[in-house]
């Protein structure tokens, strides 16, 4: 039961249409369910804002088909699919039923998309900004993630401080100084981080990335070098973890 379904219900009881007693039977619905394999959250929204995410990494085809399902089904009107292999969403659109009207993915942030995404309704944008173009799958996953909680994202990849020019140029910076988070996302030293937190007066999320040779130790130089940053309000997420920063960015922006 989400949180519309509740105020649904109490208006009926307010109105006479509900007896106290149904709408007592109706609350004590289960918030979760044994599936066996997964117990999916049907109260997450209630809680957090936003209906449960679906982490598809690690899952069999038919246990990311199944666990949609189930969400759709009680109530959740949409969900997010992270780590989904292109295997995975062959699977889902080859096995879709009435449940799932819409599914859409994209192969370069592996993101899975079953519903329709809402029009943006966050105060501000979010900018996702990039220090080379590879780190540009992670940088979608961030940016998919705040789309698809309803903001309004605006992307800047391949600004990197090797070129700092092409961060510090007018069309760059305006979109800078009018945002209302930013992500900044970097693998290699992971300097983009402190040199945008330096130039902006909004929250930036930095995200340290696997991208770069062997002493970048697989994105833990880039997340120490985050960790460290001398430029005030910069946070950091775990590497490669987009959709934490897109999570955390949506959230900031609806405050």
């Amino acid at each position: 039961m989400i949180e519309k379904d509740i105020e649904q219900l109490l208006c009926e009881v307010k109105n006479g249409e509900t007896s106290i007693e149904e709408a007592v039977l109706k609350l004590k619905e289960a918030p979760f369910e044994d599936m066996g394999f997964a117990r999916p959250d049907f109260h997450r929204s209630l809680r957090q804002g936003h209906g449960e995410v679906v982490y598809g990494q690690g899952k069999t085809n038919e246990q990311i088909l199944e666990i949609t399902k189930k969400l759709l089904a009680h109530g959740q009107e949409k969900v997010l699919i992270t780590r989904m292999s292109k295997e995975a969403s062959e699977y889902f659109k080859e096995n879709m039923i009435s449940e799932i009207e819409d599914f859409s993915y994209d192969e370069l942030s592996k993101i899975g998309i079953a519903g329709k995404i809402d029009a943006a309704e966050g105060i501000g944008k979010i900018v996702v900004a990039t220090g080379g173009t590879s780190d540009i799958p992670v940088a979608e996953e961030a940016a998919k993630t705040a789309e698809f909680l309803g903001n309004k994202v605006v992307r800047l990849y391949d600004v990197g401080v090797a070129g700092i020019h092409r961060l510090i140029n007018k069309e760059a910076m305006d979109e800078i100084m009018s945002a209302n988070v930013i992500v900044a996302i970097a693998g290699m030293e992971g300097a983009l981080a402190s040199v945008i937190g330096g130039l902006a007066d909004c929250p930036v999320i930095a995200v340290p990335t696997s991208v770069g040779y062997g002493a970048a130790f697989g994105g833990l130089a880039a997340l120490l070098s985050m960790l460290n940053s001398c430029a005030s309000g910069v946070s950091v997420v775990n590497i490669d973890n987009g959709f934490g920063a897109g999570y955390l960015a949506s959230m900031i922006n609806h405050k």
